[in-house]
C-alpha cells in the first residue's frame, strides 16, 4: 500500500507542476487487458471494487461521494468506502446488467488496465468467452470454502482454449477460512491436477480475499506462509501479448481498401503480427498476387516501420488486386488458403446447432457462408471424456468439421488468435450463434483443385438457344406444388425449351434415400438437391423443383449457388387448413396421430418466403393459371 501512496503523492505533484507531461505519460502506458472468471459467488465483483478501490482511479464522481460519506462515519471512513464501491457492483449484478460483460477501466503509475467482469452462471458461459477473446491474462476465482467446481474446470478449459497466456489461479476468500494453509495447498493442488491435464502448463497461485484486500494490492500479515507476488504485481508486471506478436510472422488482414478512382491508393488494417517496413516484398491471400511496400501511412504521418497493433495503411509498388477480407504477408511468409477446416466449436445459442445449415463465419475482416457437420465428438469438461454428439446444445464445446463457400485464408488458432478465431452467424436473425477455433485445414481442401474447363455453361445454354434458369417450388405438403411444377415443364417443353423437374419425392427414392425427416437431415436434403440444381442449371437447362424446403436460410443457400437473376422462388400459397383437407397422401392424418414425427406444418415450422419471385395464391388461382403465369414471369 505504501508504493501505492508513494506513486499517488509523485503523480499528484505531476499534475501539479506539468498537467500536458502527466497526460503524455499515462498515454503512453501499456494497456493490459484482463478477465475475472469462476463460479458463481466466487467474488469477482468484491475483488475488481478492491482494485478500483486500492488503485485510487475511482472515477471522479464516486470518489467525491465516498469521501463525503467517509467524513460522516470518522475513522472508519476507509472501509465505508470499500464497502459502498462493493455494494454499488452488486447492485449492478441485482439489475442484470453483469449478465453482459461488463467492462471496467482503471490505471496505476505503471500501466492501464481494461477488466472484463463475467458473470459466473452456467448459462451465460457464452459471455465469459466474450470477454475471454481479447484477453491478455485470466484471474479465475476459487472460493476457498468450496474448491475446485465444474465451472472452475469449464473456465479454465476455456481459458486455455481460446489462447490466454497468462493464468492466475486467485484463492478468494481465505479469511472465511481463517487463512488455512492446508486446504490453500489442497485446493491448488486439485486445480493444479486439472490444470495440466488440459495444457495448462504454468499458472500463479495467491491466496487472497477481495473484501479485506489480502495479496491484492499488499502482502498480507495474514498469510505469513505465501512468499508469492500479490495480483497488483503480476498485473503490472506482466509480457503483453502484443510484444510476442512483434515477433512473429507479418499478417495484416486488409480491413479498408481507398477507393481505386482516387490517386492514393492504399489498403488499411489492423497488424494483427509481425513487423513491415517500406521496400518489403509482400504477398496477397489468397490471389497469391506479389508486390513490394512502398509506403506505411498513419495519421501522424509516414513510417519506417510498423509493428503488430498499430493500425496502418500500406501502399504497394503494383497495381494488383486487394479487398476486404484478403491478407497480406511477407512474400516468403504466406499464410495457407482452404474452404474445409476442423475446428473447436463453442456454442452459445439456445438453438442447438444446425448442421448441414448455412451461417455467417466472420474470421477478422473477412465474412464467408459455411456449413459445420456433425459433430466428431462433445468434451465433457469434468472428465475430458470425448462424448458422442449429433449437434452441440447451449454452452456446449466439441470438434467438428466446417466447410466455407470459397477459400480463405487463416492461421491455426494457436498460431493467430486473428487469423484462426471466428464467430458464427445465424443469417436470419443475425446473432451470434457460435465461436470457433481453427485446428487445421483438412487434407481434402489442399488435395482438390478446380479443374477449368473450355465449354462454359454459357456455350451449353447457347445450343440449347434457351438461358438456364432454376424454378424453386416451395410450400406446405399437399399444397400443389408437384401438380404446378409438372404442368409448367409440360408446357415448356411444348414450347421447345430444355427442363429437367426435380421432385421431392422421387430425389428421395434414389440421391437422397439415406436422409430421414429431422432437422438436420431436411437441411442436408437441401443442400443436396442444390448442389445437383447448380450442376443442371450449369448444363443450359431450366431446373424445376418442387420440395417443402421449409426453412429461408437452405432457400437462400441455393439461391447464392446460382447466378444473379436466374433463381425464381415460387411460393404456392395454401393455407394449413386447406392442405390439410386434401391430404392426398393421408400424411397429416398420420401426423396428427404421431405416426409421422417432424412433420412441416404440424410438429415442425415451416417458413414462409419473405419476398419470393413469383407468389402463387391457390385459393385463388387454378394449377393451370398458376403455370401460365409462371411461365410468363419466367420467358416475357
Amino acid at each position: 500500500m505504501a508504493d501505492l501512496q508513494e506513486s499517488s503523492y509523485q503523480a499528484d505533484e505531476l499534475i501539479a507542476r506539468d498537467i500536458d507531461a502527466y497526460l503524455a505519460q499515462h498515454q503512453h502506458k501499456s494497456l493490459l487487458r484482463f478477465i475475472t472468471c469462476g463460479s458463481v459467488d466466487d467474488g469477482k465483483s468484491t475483488l475488481i471494487g478492491r482494485l478500483l478501490y486500492d488503485s485510487k482511479m475511482i472515477f471522479e464522481d464516486q470518489l467525491a461521494a465516498l469521501e463525503a460519506d467517509s467524513k460522516k462515519i470518522g475513522t472508519q471512513g476507509q472501509n465505508i468506502d470499500f464497502a459502498l464501491l462493493v455494494d454499488g457492483l452488486a447492485a449492478e449484478r441485482e439489475q442484470g446488467i453483469t449478465i453482459d460483460v461488463a467492462y471496467r477501466f482503471f490505471a496505476t503509475e505503471k500501466r492501464k488496465f481494461i477488466v472484463a467482469d463475467t458473470p459466473g452462471h452456467e448459462q451465460y458461459t457464452r459471455n465469459m468467452v466474450t470477454g475471454a477473446s481479447t484477453a491478455d491474462l485470466a484471474v479465475i476465482l476459487i472460493d476457498a470454502r468450496k474448491g475446485v467446481l465444474t465451472q472452475t474446470r469449464r473456465h479454465s478449459y476455456l481459458v486455455n482454449l481460446i489462447g490466454i497466456r497468462h493464468v492466475v489461479l486467485a484463492v478468494n476468500k481465505m479469511d472465511l477460512i481463517g487463512y488455512d494453509q492446508a486446504k490453500y495447498d489442497a485446493i491448488v493442488g486439485e486445480y493444479r491436477a486439472f490444470a495440466e491435464s488440459i495444457g495448462i502448463g504454468a499458472f500463479t497461485a495467491m491466496p487472497i480475499s477481495g473484501f479485506v484486500g489480502d495479496n491484492i494490492t499488499h502482502k498480507s500479515a495474514h498469510t505469513p506462509w505465501y512468499d508469492g507476488p500479490t495480483l497488483m504485481h503480476v498485473l503490472e508486471t506482466v509480457e503483453l501479448n502484443v510484444t510476442a506478436d512483434q515477433e512473429r510472422k507479418f499478417r495484416l488482414p486488409v480491413q479498408w481498401v481507398n477507393r481505386p478512382d482516387l490517386d492514393f491508393r492504399g489498403f488499411s488494417g489492423l497488424i494483427a503480427s509481425g513487423t513491415v517496413a517500406p521496400g518489403d516484398a509482400v504477398r496477397v491471400l489468397p490471389s497469391g498476387k506479389t508486390s513490394v511496400v512502398s509506403r506505411i501511412v498513419t495519421l501522424d504521418g509516414d513510417l519506417a516501420r510498423a509493428v503488430a497493433g498499430q493500425s496502418v495503411t500500406v501502399t504497394l509498388a503494383d497495381e494488383i488486386d486487394c479487398s476486404r477480407g484478403d491478407v497480406i504477408t511477407k512474400e516468403d511468409e504466406p499464410v495457407q488458403v482452404a474452404d474445409q477446416f476442423e475446428v473447436t466449436l463453442v456454442w452459445m445459442s439456445d438453438e442447438a446447432l444446425s448442421v448441414g445449415r448455412a451461417y455467417w463465419l466472420k474470421m477478422g475482416t473477412q465474412t464467408v457462408s459455411a456449413t459445420v457437420q456433425a459433430p466428431k465428438y462433445q468434451v465433457n469438461v469434468n472428465t475430458l471424456e470425448h462424448m458422442a454428439a449429433k449437434t452441440l446444445e447451449l454452452n456446449a464445446i466439441g470438434v467438428a468439421q466446417i466447410s466455407t463457400d470459397r477459400a480463405i485464408p487463416f492461421e491455426a488458432y494457436d498460431a493467430n488468435r486473428a487469423l484462426g478465431g471466428f464467430i458464427l452467424i445465424d443469417k436470419m436473425t443475425n446473432a451470434t450463434v457460435g465461436a470457433g477455433m481453427i485446428r487445421f485445414a483438412l487434407r481434402r481442401s489442399q488435395n482438390v483443385h478446380w479443374q477449368a474447363l473450355d465449354v462454359s455453361r454459357d456455350v451449353r445454354a447457347g445450343l440449347k438457344n434457351q438461358r438456364p434458369a432454376v424454378l424453386w417450388f416451395t410450400g406446405l405438403s399437399g399444397a400443389g406444388k408437384s401438380t404446378i411444377a409438372n404442368l409448367v415443364e409440360k408446357k415448356l417443353v411444348r414450347m421447345n425449351r430444355h427442363t429437367f423437374l426435380l421432385d421431392g419425392d422421387n430425389v428421395r427414392h434414389g440421391l437422397n434415400k439415406d436422409l430421414g425427416f429431422t432437422q438436420a437431415d431436411r437441411i442436408e436434403n437441401i443442400r443436396r438437391v442444390g448442389e445437383v440444381t447448380r450442376l443442371m442449371a450449369d448444363a443450359g437447362l431450366i431446373v424445376i423443383t418442387a420440395f417443402i424446403s421449409p426453412f429461408r436460410s437452405e432457400r437462400e443457400m441455393v439461391r447464392k449457388m446460382i447466378p444473379e437473376g436466374e433463381f425464381f422462388e415460387v411460393f404456392i400459397d395454401t393455407a394449413l387448413s386447406d392442405a390439410e383437407a386434401r391430404d392426398v397422401k393421408g400424411l397429416y392424418k398420420k401426423a396428427r396421430a404421431g405416426e409421422l414425427k417432424n412433420f412441416t406444418g404440424i410438429d415442425s415450422p415451416y417458413e414462409p418466403p419473405m419476398a419470393p419471385e413469383i407468389h402463387i395464391d391457390t385459393a385463388r388461382m387454378s394449377p393451370e393459371a398458376a403455370a401460365e403465369l409462371i411461365i410468363e414471369r419466367l420467358i416475357p
